[in-house]
């Protein structure tokens, strides 16, 4: 009743000269500590960014299957899409995405979750704070979450690449533990790690001063979608240029044969790459990497 009457009470005291009563102060106090918004605990902002992430992916799923294609066979954006349909069917474009969830609920929910209590900790909060900062920031988190969701990105690939009949889970996961053991669970670990730490910390980094800039030119809040997504679709043009190359090796350290290894390592691996399709082939697939970043972050 006093929340509904307090405007009132209020003015009332105002006209009148009165004194405001102590209870009255007392009774301001909580609401004003009850209406300031708490900053959620690094627990929550990883359980709520898993989450996000889990939702979006299955919109975004589809042209991450393109991306792959691209990068394993060579040909272009319209031949996968229309070999996939044609050979397929549509639900082609979901392979993988029991993988795809468990990556998400692993290394993205550390990726997007941990950045913003990172980089609040390592006094990089600020929309000025210094861009090294909110690079350092998403590096970290983006490095650690690759060790912990490296296994589910090695079967989402597989999965992926896989233009046959689906492979069951269960026999994904055998083949691989009965040819190669647990290490080829982390098999393009390295890659995957350094192309965590340079999508993240260039994405992170980039999209918090794009949206500065946005904020800026615009008027809209930091929270607007129509924020989020142009903010995401320039930060991702970055992001895009960056990330590829190691995108790339890891794609085809991660796809090879669970009874063969073609590459020794990273350096192999790009090496190879290089002499068979020339230095432009680690750019292949950057149309749909580009093309992922603002959906995505906009659903999250």
């Amino acid at each position: 009743s006093y929340c509904r009457r307090r405007p009132v009470i209020i003015q009332t005291l105002r006209q009148t000269n009165s004194p405001r009563p102590s209870f009255l102060l007392h009774l301001s106090s909580i609401s004003l500590i009850m209406s300031a918004p708490r900053k959620p605990s690094l627990i929550e902002s990883i359980s709520m960014g898993g989450a996000s992430c889990v939702f979006a992916v299955n919109f975004t799923h589809p042209i991450e299957l393109v991306k792959t294609r691209m990068q394993v066979s060579g040909a272009g954006l319209g031949h996968v899409v229309g070999t996939t349909f044609r050979g397929e069917g549509m639900a082609a474009f979901w392979k993988g995405i029991v993988w795809a969830w468990g990556r998400e609920a692993s290394y993205a929910s550390i990726k997007l979750g941990g950045y913003a209590p990172v980089r609040d900790a390592i006094g990089a909060g600020h929309k000025d704070s210094p861009f090294y900062l909110k690079f350092a920031a998403g590096a970290l988190t983006g490095g650690v979450g690759s060790c912990v969701g490296n296994p589910f990105d090695v079967l989402k690939t597989m999965s992926q690449a896989n233009k046959g009949e689906a492979v069951g889970l269960g026999q994904l996961v055998g083949n691989m533990y009965k040819d190669q053991g647990m290490a080829g669970f982390y098999r393009g670990l390295s890659a995957n790690v350094m192309r965590a730490c340079v999508l993240n910390a260039t994405k992170m980094g980039c999209y918090d001063i794009s949206k500065g800039y946005v904020t800026d030119a615009t008027g809209w809040t930091r929270k607007d979608p129509r924020t989020v997504f142009l903010s995401a679709t320039l930060a991702g043009f970055f992001m895009t240029c960056t990330v590829s190359p190691f995108d790339r090796i890891r794609t085809a350290l991660m796809n090879q044969p669970t009874d063969k290894k073609i590459y020794s390592g990273f350096l192999d691996c790009a090496r190879k790459t290089v002499a068979e399709g020339g230095v432009a082939s680690l750019w292949r697939g950057v149309v749909p990497i580009w093309a992922r970043v603002a959906p995505t972050s906009t659903i999250q």
